[in-house]
């Protein structure tokens, strides 16, 4: 099995390439706050933080958590959209008699293969990034000038520890995955592996709306804290907003299919031809558009939650007569920020390069029967502009439900203090991480001889 995963790994490089970028960011994240950590837990006694600061600790931590969050988010939504790409050849294996547990087996050497590779790179990345970033919380005032990253992370248990939490969450994460293609009769998984099914299945709808319970009840208690607890209710937003987002993910085919559905009408309307064939590959392959719109409703969810927060959190301070937000709070939100929309946004690329770099055979099947390169471009204009719009509003339900508890804690109003430039930033940046990289390509995609893509893989 071992070499059947490696040469399905170098049949399917853009699939695995997206999981390797992942996994990287994991790896480095995780060695990026476990430096900081090990570099308080190092100082000399009295010198682990600064006189006015919060400390090396605490700040470690906040960013953290839920930078580590958003990081396996995103391994866990790669790797799922990796199985399901090579899901044909699965079933093949199991129809020439290869059991459940190997084909659970080959993912799992897949994954560990692709840890492996970029772990290496990841703890050199995370330990620049740990050095750099305590250099610019020095020299803001946030940590003791003596504080120091320890060593390489090599040296140091920070390495080990980032590699194993996160083969631990790829490996669970292919249990999940894997579980469905070693459960059914091989006939029925070569069936199945043709067609994608229109109802989600009942497991992930059930999980879906617990989580979004959960979500639901973590921003309750958040909106209990009080204005002067405001980092403690930020954290919690941000983590109730992520919370919100993997529900989006489990409800992520039913929910884009509805919406995709509402926003169908126009786009039909104004391109008749290609408007229609767009609209009806994005609802009848739900799955699909699901895997191309949790990226962007990422990317928007969590940007439009820091962004809120941040003009709520400044709006309010002004209002209160108590001085705007320091510099160096608006320097540390604009950090955590960018980093997670750094996450957001490798994740959206990956996943919509993989999703219509795979479609390359089904658009040789509509070059077969009369569609031009120039007809096709225009349906991927059209489901690129749908993918962005269904993403963006996924993402931004969540950002207003979270920012609405942080705004109730901060104000005692459940409005939050919205800047329009912000928001169309948000919306911009979407768009321009998603059509161009759908139109690019497709544009790839649908080069060469039509008989000849049509007859390869699926």
């Amino acid at each position: 099995m071992a070499s059947i995963a490696l040469g399905q790994m170098r049949r399917r490089p853009p699939a695995f390439a997206g999981l390797a970028v992942a996994l990287l960011l994991a790896v480095a994240t995780l060695t990026l706050f476990g430096s900081l950590v090990a570099a308080d837990a190092t100082a000399p006694p009295g010198e682990g933080r600064a006189a006015d600061g919060p400390g090396l600790m605490l700040i470690a931590g906040a960013f953290g958590e839920i930078a580590v969050l958003v990081a396996f988010f995103v391994v866990v939504n790669t790797l799922g959209f990796a199985l399901r790409q090579q899901y044909r050849e699965l079933a093949l294996l199991r129809t020439i008699a290869a059991t459940p547990r190997q084909a659970r087996r080959m993912v799992r050497g897949q994954v560990v293969a692709t840890t492996l590779l970029v772990a290496a790179p990841g703890w050199a990345v995370g330990w620049a990034a740990a050095r750099r970033f305590l250099a610019e919380l020095q020299r803001r005032g946030l940590a003791a000038p003596e504080v120091r990253v320890p060593g390489t992370p090599v040296a140091t248990v920070v390495a080990p520890v980032a590699l194993a939490a996160v083969l631990a969450v790829g490996l669970a994460a292919t249990a999940v995955a894997a579980r469905r293609i070693s459960r059914i009769a091989p006939a029925a998984a070569l069936t199945a592996s043709t067609t994608e099914h229109g109802r989600t299945g009942a497991v992930r709808l059930v999980a879906g709306a617990g989580v979004l319970v959960g979500g639901g009840l973590l921003l309750r208690l958040t909106a209990t804290r009080t204005p002067e607890e405001a980092d403690k209710a930020g954290q919690a937003t941000l983590l109730g907003s992520l919370v919100l987002l993997v529900a989006v993910a489990l409800l992520g085919p039913l929910a884009a299919r509805v919406l995709a559905a509402a926003l169908g009408a126009p786009v039909r309307a104004l391109a008749p031809g290609a408007g229609w064939l767009a609209d009806a590959n994005l609802r009848g392959y739900a799955r699909r558009l699901s895997s191309a719109v949790v990226p962007v409703a990422l990317l928007a969810g969590l940007s439009g939650t820091m962004s809120i927060m941040t003009s709520t959190a400044e709006h309010a301070a002004t209002a209160a007569t108590t001085g705007a937000t320091s510099a160096t709070d608006v320097w540390l939100r604009q950090a955590e920020l960018a980093l997670l929309a750094c996450f957001a946004a490798v994740s959206t690329v990956n996943t919509l390069v993989a999703v219509t770099a795979d479609r390359r055979r089904e658009f040789a099947l509509l070059r077969l029967v009369g569609a031009t390169r120039a007809q096709l471009m225009r349906m991927l204009t059209a489901e690129a502009v749908l993918t962005t719009v269904v993403g963006v509003l996924l993402g931004a339900a969540v950002a207003a439900t979270a920012t609405a508890a942080f705004s109730t804690a901060l104000t005692g109003s459940p409005l939050p203090h919205v800047r329009p430039a912000d928001c169309a930033w948000i919306v911009a940046g979407a768009a321009a991480l998603t059509v161009p990289g759908i139109l690019a390509t497709g544009l790839r995609a649908v080069r060469g001889p039509a008989a000849e893509a049509a007859g390869g893989r699926d």
